[in-house]
């Protein structure tokens, strides 16, 4: 079961760990991208998220149904923001819930850093002097 979302509005982090709750799960693994202030010695105003959003929610559906396929995974959430987000706020949750730990956590890696990779959400950094698009790479 997937959970794939691209949203402009606050990602609601408790109803998202909600969702992937299980009685078949013995662990739910979570990643929560938060706004850092800092970032390359300059500090962070705001970050600026855009996407192409039909093909980013294919993408995101394929690393969903990838992590479904290479891991005993029960539950796959992935929600992303878009806009602008101030220091603190949250682009990103990835939710995976597994009867086993070890998997959630590395299909949860995987996830993260598959999207990070491959589906086409772009940021802007935005500094107190000046603004720098960021190349997919984590």
């Amino acid at each position: 079961m997937t959970s794939i979302k691209i949203s402009s509005e606050p990602l609601d982090i408790l109803s998202c760990i909600d969702w992937a709750m299980s009685p078949q799960a013995g662990g739910i693994d979570v990643f929560i991208g938060t706004v850092r202030d800092h970032t390359k010695g300059k500090t962070v105003v705001r970050l600026d998220f855009e996407a192409y959003e039909s093909m980013a929610v294919k993408e995101m559906e394929k690393i969903a149904a990838e992590l479904l396929t290479k891991w005993p995974v029960h539950k796959v959430l992935i929600h992303h923001r878009t806009g602008t987000l101030a220091v603190g706020e949250v682009p990103v949750i990835i939710v995976v819930s597994a009867a086993h730990r070890a998997a959630a956590f590395d299909a949860c890696r995987y996830a993260i850093d598959t999207l990070k990779q491959t589906v086409p959400i772009w940021k802007k950094e935005v500094f107190e002097d000046g603004e720098e698009w960021v190349t997919p790479n984590p």
